[in-house]
Parts: structure tokens; sequence; C-alpha cells
């Protein structure tokens, strides 16, 4: 257990930043879900718009640090290449 006031105040903090953390790569998660859901459909001009919502939440959860950058690359170029291979418009 943390003796000095500093350790406590890193503890509450670590507690603060944790949620935020997980809070926000919940978000992502449920932006990449709704983007294979809609490749899954078939219906590429709904995946197009949830890619395009997708992006930015993942480049935010890159720039805080909450996801490598190099994991976000990953997972935005292979939902790209999926959308793009869908049959349609």
């Amino acid at each position: 257990m943390a003796n000095t006031d500093s350790a406590r105040k890193r503890i509450r903090q670590t507690e603060r930043r944790t949620l935020r953390n997980r809070a926000r790569k919940s978000r992502v998660r449920s932006f990449i879900r709704k983007v294979e859901a809609a490749i899954a459909a078939g219906n590429k001009t709904e995946a197009q718009s949830a890619l395009r919502a997708a992006q930015p939440e993942l480049q935010r959860a890159a720039s805080k640090g909450v996801l490598h950058r190099n994991t976000v690359a990953r997972k935005l170029s292979r939902l790209s290449a999926r959308v793009k291979a869908l049959p349609g418009t």
C-alpha cells in the first residue's frame, strides 16, 4: 500500500486514467463493430460511412496513447481493404 502523499495521488490519477482509457477503447471497439456489421451485411455505402466515422475515433485513441499508432494503422488498412472489396458502387 502507498505510504507517501505523492504515491496516493498517483494511485488516484491512475484510477481516473484507467477508467478514461477503458471507455475510449470500448468506444473504438463499438465503431469497429459497426463497420464489420455493415461489411457482413454486404452494404458498401453503410460500411464506408461507418469507416469514415471510425477513423477519427481510432486516430484519437492512437494520439492519446490508448492504442499504438501502428495498431491503428493496421486496423484501418484492413477495414478499408475489406470495404473496398465489397461489390457495389
